[in-house]
């Protein structure tokens, strides 16, 4: 459920719903499971003596697989499946027993805090503002009702205020500061050289080891595991062709939001912008003259776009201008001229041209806009109720896509490759949908699953036709990436080798410029921890290495690409003062990265001290 909230929910409630899961992903990944034999229909957890649901634990599984597989390349790992799966279930608990926490500290959301959250979610709006029924299909969508969702952002809410709490308790003295701050500002100077793979890789490779090398590893080179598909689509379009419109209903609609109709008055003003009042004055009096306000806007104003224009600025309404120059221009009458009038650009000459009178639109100048908005809310009204029901009817037991498709008017079709971490065809790469395709109850059971929404205003129900399960790939097809394989790793250990024996000579007393002679050296020179220049892995083993006492440090630092030979021979201060402004901003680092570890401790102490029941069969 968490997983369809935040595919289809953007901003400030996916953070509230997901912020406390993923900080105990962080802090513990999987760990802490007790088998207590637990009966496997009975519940994936109890936390102080509230149970989990194992529903809640394998949707939450399932809708964490596609992320999760993401990370992986594509695929998840048979040998990290069960690590993986502990670890959603963690996160679980652990949200529980920071909702008990919260409960018990007295923390608590009221109704206005909840409605303001959820009409702040843009997501839910149209034209900025918010419309119940665009969320009410947004939920569904996500396969959730109103009340599911609300609950679940109060206790949500509930724990923003927790962790807001832990943060804001932190704090730093001047002295702890300046010495942080030294500490991450601290420069070494170094020298380095890199071994690549590429340098120390053999020309070829024996076709006997590539056959030993593609038996030995032939799960590396499978096909991908793909279905063919049948579908049945339902667009928001066959919605919105049966909304009828209802005058009634527009006018009702018109009168809710006639503000927004109201169109403010407009002035048409000319401006002469000179720099200082003296200049203004002088063109004042030549104004009085009778001179030409156009020719000698043309002559004096630094606003070359309007001088061009004899100093038109055109129709505009009181915000389109700076404060002093609209108090100006929207207390004059037509033809008055005034000035000088002081703004943050100098000094201006102003002259009012027309006015044009706000007015509000009449309902029928409006009707267009009302009819297009309550085509939309009623068609997304129709939307989310259609999914509703679909969602319903395919909980029901022999549903077929036949049936589905004459009862709810499906357009279907075929999708010839659909394959797991990729998807394919109309139907794209949905990670959601590629759950469900792959799920057991689809791909084993041969159930109708979904609905899917592939967006704001299409969804998807799907049957597995054919199943194709991985197959290895012929040698000949994948020799030239074994080849490819062999000669990196084998290139990755010579460079290693070599890096390991120049280490032995270079701590043996040579010097290192003998010892990589023939090679670039970089350096001697200093960098400092977030040097873009020198390679992460470098930085790293650098700057955790003691500080060199007059003698040079020597270490061999494993790359990507191969090894590096280091050599750390100094510290240094950075000698730049920081502003005010930019100790304020380190300080609110150092402080927001105080708070995140204490929120981090707080969740794992809790955790501690829970009464926590596990099913070791949870995900069977």
């Amino acid at each position: 459920m968490l997983q369809r909230i935040r595919d289809n929910l953007h901003g400030p409630l996916a953070y509230f719903i997901l912020g406390a899961i993923a900080l105990v992903f962080v802090a513990w990944g999987a760990y802490g499971i007790v088998d207590v034999g637990i009966g496997q229909g009975a519940y994936a957890a109890k936390v102080n003596g509230e149970k989990i649901p194992l529903e809640t634990v394998r949707q939450a599984w399932i809708d964490q697989q596609a992320q999760i597989a993401r990370a992986f390349g594509g695929e998840i790992p048979p040998d990290r499946k069960a690590q993986l799966q502990q670890s959603v279930l963690e996160g679980l608990i652990a949200r529980a027993v920071i909702d008990n926490r919260v409960h018990d500290l007295g923390y608590r959301v009221t109704d206005e805090q909840v409605k303001a959250a959820i009409e702040q979610e843009t997501a839910f709006q149209i034209d900025g503002k918010y419309s119940a029924s665009i969320a009410k299909a947004r939920l569904a969508q996500a396969g959730l009702t109103v009340p599911a969702f609300e609950a679940d952002l109060r206790s949500s809410l509930a724990r923003q205020q927790l962790q807001r709490a832990i943060g804001v308790s932190d704090f730093v003295t001047p002295k702890e500061f300046d010495r942080i701050v030294a500490l991450e500002d601290e420069q070494r100077e170094v020298s380095y050289v890199l071994l690549t793979a590429a340098e120390f890789a053999p020309a070829s490779i024996d076709a006997a080891a590539v056959r030993a090398y593609y038996d030995a590893n032939q799960q590396n080179y499978m096909t991908t595991e793909s279905v063919r598909l049948a579908y049945g689509e339902l667009r928001a379009e066959q919605a919105a062709a049966h909304v009828v419109v209802v005058d009634e209903d527009l006018r009702a609609l018109y009168a809710e939001n006639k503000d927004r109709y109201a169109e403010p008055e407009r002035r048409r003003a000319r401006h002469i912008l000179v720099a200082d009042e003296k200049t203004a004055q002088d063109v004042l009096a030549q104004l009085k003259a009778g001179k030409d306000f156009a020719a000698l806007a043309k002559e004096f104003s630094k606003d070359t776009v309007s001088a061009a224009n004899g100093g038109d600025l055109g129709f505009a309404t009181r915000t389109t201008f700076v404060e002093p120059f609209a108090e100006a221009v929207f207390g004059m009458k037509v033809g008055e001229t005034r000035g000088p009038v002081k703004t943050q650009y100098g000094y201006h000459v102003v002259q009012l041209e027309a006015i044009q009178p706000g007015k509000t639109k009449s309902f029928e100048e409006a009707r267009p806009e009302l009819e297009a908005q309550y085509r939309r809310e009623k068609s997304a009204d129709r939307f989310g109720d259609a999914q509703e029901a679909l969602q319903t009817r395919l909980e029901a037991p022999g549903v077929t896509l036949d049936a589905l498709k004459q009862e709810f008017g499906l357009a279907t079709g075929e999708v010839e490759t659909f394959e797991r971490g990729k998807g394919g065809g109309v139907l794209g790469d949905n990670p959601a949908l590629q759950d469900l395709v792959f799920s057991d109850a689809v791909l084993n059971q041969g159930r109708v699953g979904g609905p899917v929404a592939l967006g704001e205003d299409r969804l998807v129900v799907v049957k597995v036709l054919e199943h194709r399960k991985p197959a290895a790939r012929p040698l000949e097809e994948v020799q030239a990436s074994i080849v490819a394989t062999m000669q990196r790793e084998k290139g990755l250990a010579a460079a290693r080798a070599a890096a390991d024996a120049a280490l032995k000579r270079l701590q043996a007393g040579e010097a290192f410029a003998v010892v990589e002679s023939g090679r670039k050296i970089d350096g001697p020179r200093y960098i400092a921890r977030t040097d873009p220049s020198a390679p992460a892995a470098v930085r790293t083993r650098v700057f955790s290495t003691p500080r060199p006492d007059g003698k040079a440090i020597y270490e061999v630092v494993p790359t990507d690409d191969g090894a590096a030979v280091v050599a750390v021979l100094g510290v240094r201060a950075d000698s730049a003062t920081l502003t005010a402004e930019a100790r304020q901003d380190r300080l609110q680092q150092m402080l927001g990265r105080l708070g995140s570890a204490d929120i981090l401790a707080y969740v794992a102490e809790a955790r501690r001290k829970a009464s926590v029941s596990v099913n070791p069969k949870a995900f069977e």
